[in-house]
């Protein structure tokens, strides 16, 4: 500090005017002159990725995929009925994901593909449905 004072000890405490031929500059467009000359571009997006929680897929029991089996056939039954399913949807980019619950009519139950397909167009597969609910 003391070498900061004999340099500019005489100016230091000097009323600064600005300029006068041109407008200050707006804050954030003069941070974004600096931009470009960050250290890591996509640092901050990489850790945000990397803090972002999933769950791991719990196969369920023999006895709820019993239960499940039986809420299908009367699914199928009188597809009128709404429905809300809970099922596994996995994470497109690391591994698990989350339990997502949907709620609708199922239009048809893909047997080739193993897939309840709704009639707003959703597709659940079945080896990731963990509960059905037949809605009133």
């Amino acid at each position: 500090m003391d070498e900061v004072m004999k340099k500019y000890g005489d100016i230091i405490d000097l009323p600064y005017h600005g300029t006068t031929s041109r407008d200050p500059m707006d804050p954030i467009k003069r941070a974004a002159q600096f931009s470009p000359f960050a250290a890591l571009t996509g640092h901050e997006e990489a850790i945000e990725e990397t803090g972002r929680l999933t769950e791991r897929f719990r196969e369920p029991d023999e006895d709820v995929k019993a239960y499940l089996d039986r809420q299908i056939a009367q699914i199928m039954a009188d597809p009128t009925r709404e429905v809300e399913i809970r099922y596994f949807k996995p994470d497109s980019r690391k591994a698990g994901g989350a339990y997502v619950t949907k709620r609708g009519r199922v239009r048809k139950l893909d047997s080739i593909s193993k897939d309840v397909i709704m009639e707003d167009g959703g597709i659940i597969p079945v080896h990731y449905i963990v509960d059905i609910s037949i809605l009133e």
